[in-house]
């Protein structure tokens, strides 16, 4: 385990390598973590949705119809065209580089997706991301984790770098488990921010 974040760099090198690195348009497990992650939100709509490391776009296709406006965000501008396109025909959907928490983007947001995300930031960013969301957060509103716990991912492992989070958001940004489970390879927390 290393406690250094991974930068635009390194993701705009490996997707200069292979545009979908992860095969989230073809991985068996990707499309069914993405159908946990939509029955776990699937319950209400939402004003205003951001996805944090949207990369290609796949699951932001997905969660984008629950929303009146939706934002994805990656730290490489490499996966956003393709991003784009998959969304093209949905005019409430936007999508921008920025890298956080740094870079965090503006606006109040009801629904906020870190899907495998997390355990790239360096311990320091994952408490900077759950002040940001904090900020931003609206009443009522929930944040949804996902992260992987298959071999530890650099630089955090997905249950640590997922525990320091929860953690740092109970504090910063007033969440509460909402639900929890583990499937085979990943976890997954739906927050709510508490009134």
């Amino acid at each position: 385990m290393t406690d250094a974040a991974r930068d635009a760099t390194f993701f705009d090198d490996l997707y200069a390598s292979d545009p979908d690195p992860w095969r989230f348009r073809t991985s068996a497990y990707e499309a069914a973590k993405y159908a946990a992650t939509v029955a776990a939100i699937g319950d209400r709509r939402y004003r205003s949705g951001l996805e944090v490391g949207c990369s290609i776009g796949v699951l932001s296709r997905e969660v984008a119809p629950l929303c009146d406006a939706f934002l994805g965000i990656d730290i490489s501008e490499r996966p956003l065209a393709e991003a784009r396109t998959r969304s093209a025909d949905l005019a409430h959907v936007r999508f921008a580089r920025r890298a956080v928490p740094g870079d965090w983007p503006e606006g109040r947001f009801d629904l906020i997706l870190l899907s495998e995300v997390l355990y790239f930031l360096s311990m320091e960013d994952i408490r900077a991301t759950a002040e940001r969301i904090g900020g931003c957060l609206l009443p009522g509103g929930r944040v949804l984790l996902v992260n992987w716990i298959g071999n530890p991912e650099p630089p955090q492992p997905g249950d640590l770098a997922a525990d320091a989070f929860l953690k740092a958001a109970e504090l910063a940004a007033e969440l509460a488990v909402e639900k929890a489970e583990r499937a085979e390879g990943y976890r997954l927390e739906l927050l709510a921010k508490r009134s």
